[in-house]
This record gives C-alpha cells, structure tokens and sequence, in this order.
C-alpha cells in the first residue's frame, strides 16, 4: 500500500560472617533469595526498558517464568546449586518468621539493590532508585500474601517441591437467565445517522522532555533531562519526538489535539489511560497526580464541551502496576489516586458514577440512550499488578458487577461499549477465561471493546464457548499517542452506528492518524497529522464485524503483502527494519485471534500441525506494560 510519505522503519531501541541479627531473620543469602524473588515478581516488567525493545511480538512472561529465567543466575552468583527442598522450605518460613517480626523494610531494600546491580537487572542508579519506590508495597505485599514456602520453593526448585497456587482457578456467577438466541447486527440503513468516538490511549507525557538529549541513554527511559548528550556521531532526541525509548514532551500532545479538526467533528471521547512517562523507577505520587491534573486540563481545554470517558491506565499509580483490592486501606490504598480522578473528571462523569470510581476506579454511565458504557479498571486483571498476590479472585468484585450491568442492560435492551487499558488477551488466566465467558454470555448485547496499552495497532476476537469457531465479538487495541518505542504519535477515531432508535451502535469502520516524525522533525517544519489509514478501505473489509476480523486474519496467513501492510500499520508506519518471517508471522495472526490467555484451540487452523506453543506462550507482550 502506499506509505502515504511515512519515513522508512529502523530497527527499534522491551559475605561477611552471619550475625545474631542475620538469623533472627535468616542469612545474607537468605534476604537475597527473598529479594530475588520480589524482583522476579515486580521489577522485571518494569525496568526491562533500558534493554532495547524488539519489534516482533515477545511471548509472554508469567510470573513463575520470569523468576525462573532469574534463577540460573542466582545460582551462579551465590553458589545455590546445592540448595535443596527441605532446606529451601526451611529458609522460607524462617523469612515469613523474620518479616512477621520484624518488617524489616530497609534489609530488604539493601539487599534487593546489592542483587539489582550485581545481576544487572537495572543502571545502578535505576536499581537503587526502584527498589526504594518499591520496597514498602513489596514487603507489605510479602506479608499480606498466602504465598506459602511450598509455593515459593515450588518456583525456585520446580513442581516436585511445592505448587505455585496463588493465580488458582475461581468463577464468577452468570444469572439464571437463559442466554437469547444469537443475533448478529443488521447493518444500518442507508442514510442513518454515524458517531464518531475519538480514542486517544498512552499518552505518556514526559515532564523532562529535553530536545537535543541522548535518545539511546542507559536508562529506561531516554531524550530527557539526565540522558546527557548524545556521541557527535548521532543526532540528539527531536522537537516533537523521537523513534526511540523516548515519550513526548507535552507540545507534542497539544499539537495532537490542537490538530484535531479534518478528523472530526466527534460525539464523545474514549480515553484509556496511561498518563504519566516510563520512568517507573522514579516517580512519586505528586508527579502522577500532576500528570493526571495536567493532562486533563489540556483534554479539557480543546475538546471543549465533548463528553470525554477515561479509563484507569497501569502508569497512572505508583509504583507502576501497584493497584491493591479495595480491601487494603491506609497509605497503601489507591484511594489518593481515585479520589483526585473523580475530582479531575466530575464534570464528565455523572455524579452515580463516582461512587464506584473512588472505590475501584471502573463506573457505568448511559452517554445516550439506548447505549451503556462501562470503563473497567483492566489492572483487577494484570499479571503485573503484585497486590493480587494477596488475592486474585475477583478483585473488588469487578466482573460480577459487569454481570449485573450487562444484565440490567439486556433486560432493558440497552447496547453496551466497554472501555478499558489491558486488553483482556493479556490478562491473568481465571480473569480472562470469566470474561470470556461474560462477553460470550452477553453477546447480544455487546456492541464494542476498546484497549490500548500495547502501544501498536491490533484487535483480539472472541469465539463461542462450544466450539471456538464462531466470531462473536471484537476487541480494538488501538495504537498509542507516544513514540514509546520507535513508533510515530498516533490516535485512532471509530465511525459508529449512530444515536437513532434501534441503532446497533457497532463499529462501522475505523481510521488512524499519525504524526509522521521524520517530517515533522525537519529543520523549519510544522507538525502535520495525517490520516494513516482507514480499516475497510485497505484490508478490503465487508464491514468491521468480528467475522470480517476473522477472516482477515486468515487471508493475511496466505497473502504476504496483505499480512506485510498488516505488519506496517500495526507499527504505525515506522516499522521495524529487520522482516517479519514466518514464525514472527504466525505469532502475530494468532495474537489477533486470542482474546482469551490460555487457550491453544484458538490457533489450531492457522497451523494445521500443530507446531506451534499454546497461545499464553505466543502473547505478543510490548515491554512497556
């Protein structure tokens, strides 16, 4: 397809003698053991970022495989070879002893920056700044948890010392009320009114912006103030954003929605989230709410009167991806964040919504008649999110409030829009699998999802329950407003069907504007936005229904060029150098029809031989999560 003048891709930058003291809460190597493990559980998927990301779709890393890639390494540094099950138990429960009685925040947080710097894991600095963010939720974590020693050495030594049981399975309930027959929308009649719904999702605006900044520093997060410069080889970060490790200086965000006009007018705004920069290592609950505070101003100040919706991103707390149930309170809870969101968004939101909003951070509103929309607080869900530790099942009992809206809707006849940041492909398994089940349950009347978080521009279809094989919904992921990483600034606006009696209120069709970079960053260049691309006119679709979804993926299986202008917008046209050959090609199609984490059927056609891994191993996971 043409590039419509998008700039060719390059490649893209993810013992001294023990003591009294040592025993009472086990050796050196103990704390060490204890703390490799909290980083294996919180800070890889964090501080990854300093390594350069790859283009191609990552599999995913589950806790336990995580801290199994770490632990040849503590091995080797620490001589463990010879640690055995009975002695690792042992070592374990005099920890859970050790933090019982005394917490013992600052041992914790020493050792775990000793073990950040010796295995690399982090820049030096990064390393004693994170564990300083995190140590206090990580030990409050630790003590809170039902992690037994079983469990423990179970990820340390393998199944044969102890299960690691923390993610079990649990349900959720579905009313007795018989599932109607499905019915796929009608398309609309000629002529009848469409909506447009501007989608703006990972905004990441980097306060410390600084043009002319190293874009490949060591850190995590580079084109900012403490990058330093760059080699006089290279050139430093650009005006309005840089393809690297970089997020985008707030010009570029005003640019954005400054620029706004060719691709509307809009009737409402869906906002998923992620606020703040990816210097997860070092930020404070001032700067997020700051973030938060500025943002929506900016939102607010050139969309005017629009109705905008936010959902909760996973940056948007700190430490990143630190979202305890609802049943943690005190310092630790999330209620300083919740409260400043209602306060920030009350004049979008009705005020029934709040409730809900302060306790959880997800709300239900009616934006029209006929249409419910309900933005989830996906972090219930993450893999990443170590409050659910504690407790998985269910967190602040989310999905069974999404049974009784979607309920209360079919009993009205009402369509529903769900909103939300991680997509639920990417969610932990049980999480997932009950929303499977609900969007299957309810798919009469759901009538759209919308994600964002992995940054590239992708879809996840849901299948019937039965048999796996008939479409029945779609969830969007549209692509990020930032650059993060090496990627060109983008937004996405849906066409719906609009707000008339008996309207489907489905997708109709999509399009994708980007800044191209390259251009933009010209000596004496304006910023200009451009329409990238718009879905029915260039995958050739016959409407935007999850079948239509379906069988793109299957004519792109066979068709290269098809699949390579796929591979081009996913990465809103500033691809990666290197090609995407046959397995990064498969990889890629079967994430499109993997909505659920953990189900190898879902990709059974794409390879008739069975050769590739279950889909929870194939999940496409961007380093930026």
């Amino acid at each position: 397809m043409p590039r419509h003048g998008v700039s060719p891709g390059q490649g893209h930058p993810g013992c001294g003698r023990e003591t009294e003291s040592d025993r009472s809460r086990g050796s050196p190597r103990l704390r060490l053991l204890w703390t490799g493990l909290a980083l294996a559980l919180a800070l890889p998927d964090s501080l990854v970022l300093w390594a350069p990301a790859g283009a191609h779709p990552l599999p995913a890393q589950s806790h336990p495989a995580r801290f199994g890639r770490l632990v040849p390494q503590l091995r080797n540094a620490f001589g463990w070879w010879n640690l055995t099950c009975p002695v690792c138990k042992g070592l374990f429960t005099a920890i859970d002893f050790g933090l019982k009685k005394e917490p013992g925040v600052a041992w914790v947080g020493s050792m775990a920056t000793k073990l950040c710097k010796l295995l690399k894991i982090a820049p030096p600095t990064v390393c004693q700044s994170a564990v300083q963010l995190f140590e206090d939720d990580m030990v409050e974590v630790w003590t809170r948890s039902v992690l037994s020693p079983s469990e423990a050495c179970g990820l340390l030594l393998g199944s044969t010392c102890g299960h690691w049981d923390i993610f079990s399975s649990w349900n959720i309930s579905l009313p007795a009320v018989p599932k109607p027959s499905p019915q796929p929308p009608k398309p609309p009649a000629p002529g009848a009114p469409v909506s447009r719904i501007l989608f703006l999702t990972d905004l990441h605006w980097d306060h410390d912006y600084l043009e002319g900044t190293d874009p490949d520093c060591e850190n995590p997060l580079c084109c900012r103030q403490d990058s330093g410069l760059p080699p006089a080889s290279r050139p430093g970060a650009g005006y309005w954003g840089e393809y690297s490790k970089c997020d985008l200086p707030l010009r570029t965000l005003e640019s954005l929605l400054s620029g706004l006009g060719p691709a509307g007018p809009f009737d409402m705004v869906y906002w998923t989230g992620d606020i703040p920069a990816h210097n997860v290592w070092h930020q404070s609950r001032q700067d997020q709410l700051r973030a938060l505070t500025t943002v929506t101003a900016l939102v607010k100040k050139f969309l005017g009167p629009v109705p905008v919706y936010p959902a909760v991103g996973n940056h948007e707390s700190t430490p990143v991806n630190g979202f305890p149930p609802p049943f943690i309170e005190g310092n630790y809870s999330s209620s300083w964040l919740y409260e400043a969101m209602a306060k920030a968004w009350e004049s979008w939101l009705p005020a029934e919504t709040l409730h809900t909003l302060r306790i959880g951070g997800f709300y239900a509103l009616s934006p029209r008649p006929g249409l419910r929309l309900i933005s989830l607080n996906m972090n219930f869900c993450s893999r990443e999110n170590f409050w659910l530790l504690i407790n998985s099942t269910d967190p602040a009992g989310q999905l069974q409030w999404l049974v009784g809206e979607l309920q209360a809707a079919e009993d009205r006849g009402d369509k529903v829009h769900i909103i939300g940041h991680i997509p639920p492909g990417h969610c932990l398994k049980s999480w997932s699998w009950n929303y499977y089940r609900i969007i299957a349950r309810y798919e009469n009347t759901l009538a759209g999802q919308f994600f964002g978080h992995t940054h590239v521009d992708e879809f996840e279809v849901f299948y019937d329950e039965e048999t796996l094989s008939r479409p029945l919904s779609v969830a969007f992921l549209a692509p990020s407003a930032t650059t993060y990483i090496g990627l060109n600034p983008g937004y996405r606006v849906y066409q719906i069907d609009g707000n008339y009696p008996g309207s489907s209120h489905v997708v109709l069709d999509h399009e994708t504007y980007i800044l191209n970079l390259t251009q933009a960053n010209e000596p004496g260049a304006t910023p200009h936005w451009q329409r990238l691309y718009r879905a029915r006119e260039t995958y050739g679709l016959p409407n935007a229904l999850p079948a239509a979804w379906h069988d793109l993926v299957y004519r792109m299986r066979g068709d290269t060029q098809l699949f390579q202008t796929f591979w081009f917008l996913y990465h809103k046209g500033h691809p990666p150098s290197e090609p995407c050959g046959m397995p990064c090609r498969l990889t890629t199609l079967c994430a499109q029809l993997s909505a659920r984490s953990d189900s190898p059927a879902l990709c059974r056609h794409l390879v008739p031989d069975g050769s590739l891994p279950d889909v929870q191993s194939l999940r496409p996971r961007p380093p930026f999560c």
